[in-house]
């Protein structure tokens, strides 16, 4: 894959005058190394597979190139009613992520007076404010895979038109929770097209599922500077002693904000009253709250109105929350690539960050396949007054260790683990 290079001034890229002109208004001084190798590949008609680090900037990286692709096929003309088609598809795996995307790409093209309709559909709303929007069909439509296929059920939007589409966080796109719904999409939209995936993380298996999608693509792997502004630390602490630990921390630290990461959303709820009883308010943002609630948690995060944010595993991806201080994993998250997710809501453009996980003895094993699929290897850490009985942790650990299942005729010999682990 190629290597990241000093990048270029955003007027350098190719970009024409109304972008450049927004730009200069965001104060964005110049482009992030995945922004300059990718935005002048992407204005080429090329596709392209990129992974970078969460925050560095991939959303301008597709948007960009897209709003001009389309500003340029249409001379510049405000937009007319295009039946109920669509040009520029991006799709996303979260209902927040659909609607910052389509909030930056509305951002990014302010200064086209209205040449370039921008949609988002998603789910937990509304399906008919959602059709009246798309209709006389749209420019670009930010969407979720599954409230798209219910509006093209009921023939709002088709996709026979789409020139150029994009997977955003493509390696949740590609697993298996999306695969039927991504399948049906990609039948609907033309062979011929501009194929564009994003992600932090590319697993193996996503790799091979992305040749069939891709022709002759660029390939990106870049790592930003910026990631080294993100410190990951990890404490060992003893069983039943995370939450007293984590409230502890955040006393102590008087962090302006933390996002806390659990795996279940009943537990999200559970921390929730846990650190209630210890002075601490904290509002929850999962998947069983209403689309109304969860926007407002979410926007009363960003704007500094909560201090405490616990979550699931929907708040991992794409998120941008500016400067938040801490992220912390109360919980491991069960994928290795969703670690990488998690962190990367805190250090991001260059601010300085801190990623925080908690660990008991059931996690040791678990963390250290966490720190081999991402390559890092961090020092394990105490907090003061809340040291390790390392007898009683050694007492357990021996007693989840590993057994082996004896060998059978044609079978690997394989470990189990007992019902504890």
């Amino acid at each position: 894959m190629t290597t990241t290079t000093a990048p270029a001034n955003f007027a350098e890229l190719g970009l024409i005058s109304p972008l450049l002109a927004r730009l200069t208004e965001l104060e964005y001084q110049q482009p992030t190394p995945i922004q300059a190798q990718a935005i002048p590949s992407v204005l080429a008609g090329r596709d392209l597979i990129a992974g970078a680090n969460t925050g560095s900037g991939k959303t301008a990286t597709f948007a960009l190139p897209m709003l001009q692709q389309i500003f340029e096929q249409q001379s510049g003309k405000p937009h007319s009613n295009k039946g109920n088609y669509v040009t520029g598809l991006i799709l996303v795996p979260t209902r927040e992520l659909a609607q910052q995307v389509a909030d930056s790409i509305k951002s990014y093209s302010a200064h086209f007076n209205g040449a370039i309709k921008t949609v988002s559909v998603f789910g937990g709303v509304s399906v008919n404010k959602q059709m009246l929007n798309l209709r006389g069909g749209c420019d670009i439509l930010v969407a979720t895979p599954g409230r798209l296929l219910d509006l093209i059920s009921s023939n709002a939007i088709k996709l026979d038109q789409v020139k150029t589409l994009v997977l955003d966080e493509a390696d949740r796109m590609l697993s298996l929770g999306f695969t039927e719904e991504l399948s049906q999409l990609l039948a609907l939209a033309p062979k011929q097209k501009q194929t564009l995936l994003f992600s932090a993380t590319f697993p193996e298996e996503v790799e091979t599922l992305t040749q069939a999608l891709l022709t002759n693509p660029v390939e990106l792997q870049l790592q930003s500077a910026d990631a080294s502004t993100l410190v990951q630390r990890v404490f060992t602490v003893n069983k039943g002693e995370k939450t007293a630990v984590l409230a502890h921390l955040i006393h102590q630290q008087q962090w302006r904000q933390a996002l806390i990461f659990v795996n279940a959303k009943n537990g999200c709820n559970h921390l929730a009253d846990k650190l209630s009883k210890r002075g601490i308010t904290a509002e929850v943002f999962h998947g069983d709250k209403g689309q109304g609630a969860r926007s407002r948690v979410l926007e009363g995060f960003k704007a500094g109105e909560i201090d405490v944010l616990i979550a699931t595993d929907i708040a991992a991806r794409g998120l941008d929350i500016e400067k938040l201080p801490v992220v912390i994993n109360f919980d491991l998250p069960r994928s290795p690539a969703d670690y990488m997710h998690r962190i990367g809501r805190s250090g991001r453009a260059g601010e300085v960050g801190l990623a925080l996980s908690l660990i008991d003895y059931e996690d040791y094993h678990h963390f250290k396949i966490i720190e081999k699929k991402n390559k890092i290897r961090l020092d394990r850490e105490q907090v003061e007054g809340f040291e390790v009985d390392e007898e009683i942790t050694e007492a357990l650990l021996e007693a989840i260790k590993p057994v082996a299942k004896p060998e059978g005729k044609g079978k690997k010999n394989k470990r189990k683990y007992p019902d504890n682990w």
